[in-house]
C-alpha cells in the first residue's frame, strides 16, 4: 500500500471535519429520517467523513486525528446551532467549548508519540 504524505494526511483530517460538520449540522433536517433528501446528504457526508478518517489516520497518529476532529466538529456544529437554528449554550457550554479547544492545541503543540 503506497503511503500519503503528512500534508496529504492534514487536507484528509481539514475534509473530514467539514464532512462532519456538514453531517451532523444538518442532521436535525431530516426530522427522524423521514425527509429523503436530508438524510441521504448526511448518510453520504458522514461515509465519506470516515473514509477520510481513516485516511488521515494512517500517516497522523489516531488520538491526534480524532482529537482535532472531534473538538473542531463539536465546536462548529454548536456554532452552527447558534447561528442557524438560534439556540444558545450557556456559560457552562462555553467553557466546555474552551475546554476542549485548549486541550486539542496543548495535545497537538505538546503531545508526543512514541
Amino acid at each position: 500500500m503506497k503511503s500519503i504524505s503528512l500534508f496529504s494526511g492534514y487536507v484528509y483530517l481539514i475534509i473530514a471535519i467539514i464532512l462532519g460538520i456538514a453531517s451532523n449540522g444538518f442532521l436535525k433536517t431530516t426530522e427522524s429520517f423521514t425527509k429523503l433528501f436530508p438524510t441521504f446528504f448526511c448518510i453520504i457526508s458522514i461515509v465519506s467523513c470516515i473514509f477520510c478518517l481513516s485516511k488521515a489516520m494512517t500517516i497522523i497518529p489516531v488520538g491526534f486525528t480524532y482529537a482535532t476532529y472531534g473538538a473542531l466538529t463539536i465546536t462548529a456544529v454548536t456554532l452552527f446551532g447558534i447561528f442557524k437554528y438560534n439556540q444558545s449554550p450557556n456559560i457552562y457550554g462555553v467553557l466546555g467549548l474552551a475546554l476542549i479547544i485548549a486541550g486539542v492545541i496543548l495535545l497537538n503543540l505538546f503531545g508526543k508519540v512514541k
